[in-house]
């Protein structure tokens, strides 16, 4: 089942001095089906972070559209999108945005406690997802008394606790040391595994060779995308590598 359409989607944004006007999205059209993992990859400047946020009801497009589970999140009045965003997307973030003046227990709660949830069902909700994600034992502590990797689980906690149709990560190990950052996409599989639906928008080849398939982003198009198949991460990795490489040089693909 297709969780997620976009059609056609474009973004021009015009600069504050002179009125000159950028492309940042030209024509952006794919689909991600419900139970994906899919990463977004792309050159520094090329329209992720721009994509990213408009599928994340962040920012809106100068055309197109966007369907999430049917549903165009273009034309939700904004009086009712952070609303939208609460119930059906969950969000990981580089730098995790973690409160630190709340507990881990409250920061992961925080989604259902401006839904309006009931603080025996929030229990319920809160202990398995922090048995899976191993930090059951953390909850009582604060930001700045556990480690990044920590930070990051209880982030996807947070992400998971509404039961998210689609997950959005941005960069999600760009702040992590390098076993953190494994130990996190090892985790981001095994909640995929059980049928979460991931999008990710990363810089690193490693975090997409986990993934099912890759967008390449080029001049704000989808200009390549490669699936996994049977591939193993390694040999993910040597494919992403060398379509990056591919697409550095200026050079295309054969359909």
């Amino acid at each position: 089942m297709t969780i997620l359409e976009v059609h056609n989607l474009k973004k021009i944004y015009t600069t504050r001095f002179g009125g000159n006007q950028v492309q940042a999205l030209s024509n952006v059209s794919f689909s991600v089906e419900s139970g994906e993992y899919v990463a977004i990859m792309g050159e520094s400047g090329s329209g992720k972070s721009t994509l990213l946020n408009i599928l994340a009801a962040l920012d809106k497009p100068t055309g197109g559209e966007v369907l999430l589970n049917g549903k165009n999140i273009v034309s939700i009045p904004e009086s009712e999108i952070s609303a939208f965003r609460r119930k059906n997307l969950g969000f990981v973030f580089q730098d995790f945005n973690l409160l630190d003046t709340f507990s881990l227990k409250d920061n992961i709660l925080l989604p259902l406690v401006m839904s309006g949830g009931k603080p025996g069902e929030m229990k319920n909700q809160l202990l398995p997802i922090a048995r899976k994600l191993g930090i059951q034992n953390l909850l009582s502590k604060y930001p700045y008394e556990v480690s990044g990797g920590q930070k990051q689980r209880a982030a996807v906690a947070r992400a998971l606790i509404n039961n998210p149709q689609l997950i959005m990560a941005d960069e999600p190990t760009g702040a992590l040391d390098s076993k953190a950052a494994d130990s996190l996409l090892e985790l981001f599989g095994a909640i995929n595994a059980e049928g979460q639906t991931i999008l990710m928008v990363t810089h690193s080849i490693k975090a997409a060779s986990h993934a099912n398939r890759v967008l390449f982003i080029k001049d704000g198009c989808v200009f390549h995308e490669l699936h996994r198949g049977n591939l193993t991460s390694e040999a993910m990795f040597q494919k992403i590598s060398d379509t990056l490489s591919v697409i550095a040089a200026g050079g295309g693909f054969n359909e």
